[in-house]
């Protein structure tokens, strides 16, 4: 029982801090942040993704590539280009490392106000330190499962980041509901995200990828644009485009001494 509440509690910090930190700070600029606390959410995201960890600047080019080629031939994740969910899940890692290893030509308007950590990303981002968070996974699983069928969940907690990422990438440009219609193949999955901190609608971000919040009809909701409220109140990062209607609801004030660098 306590291994499952680990999986459970893993998944939704894992996404969370892909969502807030590599999707919506770094891809899409939606908030800024002074540079203290850009480094703490790196190390958030390298403790909740361990073994799956990604750059947050390689991540927000390819993200920016894939809205500026979607479902074209330079997609570097589009269902479309990809036969099924494991082949859509190896491009994707084949685009994110071919930019990271700076392989894939990359126009300086998608380098542009990117947050980047090199001295940290050389240690969280080797395969040293994957193996060594395998190892803690590995070690976690033989103390706390009690079945052994708990074991077929250890490559999901290896490869959890990429799961994620690919479940969102495939999913929601193959199945679910279209608020807009657009020239991508764009889908929201849930009519009500509870797994996806708001990702899930995607059909929503396509047609407006810069609004913090993805939800759009009165039944959607997304968890992680609250949890930017919060922050926003608490004056951790400074929300670029509340919405009026909610503005009043967390008191916010756009004058808060927020940069980047």
């Amino acid at each position: 029982m306590i291994l499952l509440l680990l999986i459970l509690f893993h998944w939704y910090a894992s996404l969370f801090f892909q969502s807030f930190f590599h999707h919506r700070y770094a891809a899409h600029g939606l908030f800024v942040m002074s540079k203290g606390w850009e480094k703490f959410f790196y190390v958030c995201c390298f403790i909740t993704q361990g073994s799956s960890y990604i750059s947050a600047n390689s991540y927000g080019i390819m993200h920016r590539l894939h809205h500026a080629h979607t479902d074209d031939a330079d997609d570097p994740h589009s269902p479309l280009n990809s036969p099924g969910f494991l082949a859509t899940m190896w491009q994707t890692r084949n685009s994110y490392h071919d930019i990271f290893k700076g392989k894939t030509v990359v126009e300086d308007k998608y380098r542009a106000n990117l947050p980047e950590w090199k001295a940290f990303d050389k240690i969280a981002h080797n395969w040293i330190t994957r193996l060594v968070w395998i190892a803690i996974y590995v070690s976690l699983y033989i103390y706390f499962a009690t079945a052994w069928w708990m074991f077929l969940f250890l490559p999901f907690t290896i490869a959890i980041g990429s799961v994620q990422g690919a479940a969102v990438n495939w999913w929601a440009h193959k199945f679910g509901y279209e608020n807009y219609k657009m020239d991508n193949t764009s889908k929201n999955i849930l009519p009500f995200d509870v797994l996806f901190w708001g990702e899930a609608y995607h059909n929503n971000h396509h047609k407006n990828p810069s609004r913090p919040n993805n939800a759009v009809k009165w039944f959607e909701f997304d968890a992680a644009y609250f949890v930017m409220l919060v922050m926003h109140k608490l004056h951790i990062i400074r929300i670029k485009k509340l919405q009026p209607q909610l503005a009043t609801v967390v008191g916010a004030s756009e004058g808060v001494a927020l940069n980047r660098v």
